[in-house]
């Protein structure tokens, strides 16, 4: 199953306030396994930047100035992201930048059955511990020593690693080694029968010789009271 975990950032909270999306970050990841396929971009967002903003993701209004705005990069990210869920952090945030980003270029929504959200999962199974990004990261060992302020395709290829341990992580690696092992050996089982050649070998005689009844009736005979001796002897 195809999934794309993703991330973005933005010049606030609210889409509605006329805040915008100015970086994305997408990680493709295939039966819970990331397989190094990303799309990235940092987006112009036509507008000043709020310092709070700034402070967070440490994009500048200057760097993103000769950044191409999102209607030149709608295409290509809607075809990376196909028809497949989506998984974020606290994700009807990202979903809301995204949906009126592309409103605003004439693309249709995305879809809301759509998505995955690690936030309601992690509450769910751990209720009353932190849940943001940085408190999953320690609980699950995932190491986040590269990320001094926010960005969208690292804390993609974070979240990647904190989803699939919020999946059951560990046990979905030993059971794809697993299949693997097996298959593995099945195939070499395989061609251990094909490469063997078949050899036939005449069946071997199964009736007593003469010598042989004469001392099985000697032997019968030293029995003391055999048992079917005792069975009454039927018509």
């Amino acid at each position: 199953m195809r999934e794309i975990v993703f991330d973005t950032e933005t010049t606030g909270l609210s889409p509605q306030e006329g805040h915008r999306l100015v970086e994305i970050g997408c990680v493709e990841i295939v039966n819970r396994v990331p397989t190094g396929q990303t799309f990235h971009a940092y987006i112009n967002p036509e507008r000043s930047m709020p310092s709070e903003a700034e402070a967070v993701h440490g994009l500048s209004a200057i760097f993103l100035s000769d950044k191409p705005c999102f209607h030149l990069v709608a295409e290509e990210l809607i075809a990376f992201l196909g028809d497949s869920p989506l998984v974020a952090h606290n994700a009807t945030f990202d979903f809301a930048f995204l949906n009126w980003e592309l409103a605003q270029c004439g693309h249709p929504s995305v879809a809301m059955t759509r998505m995955i959200d690690t936030l309601a999962i992690a509450r769910t199974r751990h209720p009353g511990a932190k849940h943001s990004l940085d408190a999953l990261c320690s609980r699950y060992g995932v190491d986040r020593s590269q990320r001094v302020k926010h960005g969208a395709l690292l804390d993609a290829e974070l979240l990647a690693q904190v989803y699939v341990e919020l999946c059951g992580g560990r046990q979905i690696g030993f059971m794809l080694a697993a299949e693997n092992a097996d298959a593995a050996i099945s195939a070499e089982a395989v061609a251990v029968r094909n490469a063997a050649p078949l050899i036939v070998r005449p069946p071997r005689p199964h009736h007593a010789s003469a010598a042989e009844l004469e001392r099985h009736a000697a032997f019968i005979q030293k029995l003391v009271d055999p048992l079917w001796a005792q069975v009454p002897a039927t018509a």
